[in-house]
């Protein structure tokens, strides 16, 4: 679910520009959960292959990883491992929220209400094993690299970030703060900001760490307060008013009892926050796309319109600056299916 700091966080724009020549850690499942959410059919369907298997991971992972090596960017993707056990509650109110939300959607599909039967069809996404399997094929055919964490992927990037090996992490959720990332990167998919230019979003821990006048252990404190995917938090706080306390630096003990948190579970999930299970990074390997191996897995093997791979291949290419391994293929007439009139919904 991801903390809700909004309230508490200004992030500040950053423009496409500036990003360019540099390498970001994905959060894999964050994004592929956004895609399989976002990029689905009027009525809510998700976006498939001749043979009925979902296709709407590709088509994110596809587009937004040409656009971003269009523009300079470099992304390698890590993928969570085995989540702790301390998280095992909120995967099962996940799958609770999935069931509720599908008998909702088959209701208003029912009703013939299009609006509702989006927005709770968006609820329902489910990624599966074979889902990140062919997802981290298609990325290293791409020439990305990708990383499997042995836990918490954003964990896992935020090691990577603050060893250096990558600048920044990319996330929609603000988690990977509290592990401890220098800089997290919101909106990858930005289109324009209000200044009418191409921009995402950034935010660095320690000047925000000096804006709310808190450490990084009391961040760590205010998202316990608040609830995360570890634990539920306390009722009746928000957080602006967990900052509120927090800002009072009383202490550890003093802030858990003062808002009735428990110590023990308190300090077990801090500790996960405090000393994830990660490993330490290494150079990433970045290499050229492979226009027929690309080809193959999408045009062939789902039905993917070629001219559209193509196009969005020669432009990764052409204004990234990387060569290709081989020579694409001809654009030749392949599948027609909804796919074909797919432009990108998750690029530029």
């Amino acid at each position: 679910m991801g903390l809700p700091f909004k309230e508490i966080v200004r992030a500040r724009e950053l423009p496409w520009r500036d990003l360019a020549g540099r390498s970001v850690a994905v959060d894999a499942y964050n994004a592929l959960y956004q895609f399989l959410a976002t990029i689905r059919q009027a009525d809510g369907r998700p976006f498939s292959d001749p043979e009925g298997k979902p296709t709407s991971h590709l088509m994110g992972a596809f587009y937004r990883t040409t656009s971003l090596l269009a523009e300079g960017v470099r992304p390698a993707w890590v993928f969570d491992g085995r989540p702790p056990a301390r998280k095992a509650g909120t995967i099962r109110q996940r799958i609770e929220a999935k069931e509720r939300a599908q008998e909702e959607w088959n209701a208003a599909l029912a009703a013939g209400d299009l609006e509702t039967a989006r927005r709770k069809a968006a609820q329902t996404s489910r990624l599966t094993p074979s889902m990140v399997d062919e997802t981290i094929e298609l990325l290293g055919a791409l020439g990305v690299p990708t990383i499997r964490a042995p836990s918490e992927g954003e964990a896992q990037a935020a090691r990577l970030a603050a060893e250096g090996i990558v600048w920044a992490t990319a996330s929609e959720d603000y988690d990977t703060l509290l592990f401890g990332a220098p800089r997290l990167v919101r909106g990858l998919a930005a289109r324009r900001s209000r200044s009418g230019e191409e921009a995402a979003s950034l935010i660095e821990r320690e000047e925000l760490l000096r804006d709310l006048g808190i450490s990084g252990e009391e961040l760590i404190l205010v998202g316990l307060l608040v609830g995360t995917d570890f634990n539920d938090g306390v009722r009746g706080y928000g957080p602006k008013k967990a900052l509120k306390l927090v800002q009072e630096h009383r202490g550890w003990s003093a802030t858990l009892a003062r808002a009735g948190l428990d110590p023990t579970e308190a300090e077990e999930v801090a500790e996960i926050f405090r000393h994830p299970q990660t490993v330490a990074g290494t150079p990433l390997d970045f290499g050229p796309p492979d226009p027929e191996r690309v080809t193959s897995i999408l045009a062939d093997r789902h039905g993917f319109s070629r001219p559209r791979v193509g196009a969005a291949l020669e432009r990764a290419i052409r204004v990234g600056g990387n060569a290709p391994r081989r020579t694409p293929p001809a654009a030749t007439r392949g599948h027609q299916t909804m796919l074909d009139g797919f432009g990108g919904a998750a690029s530029r």
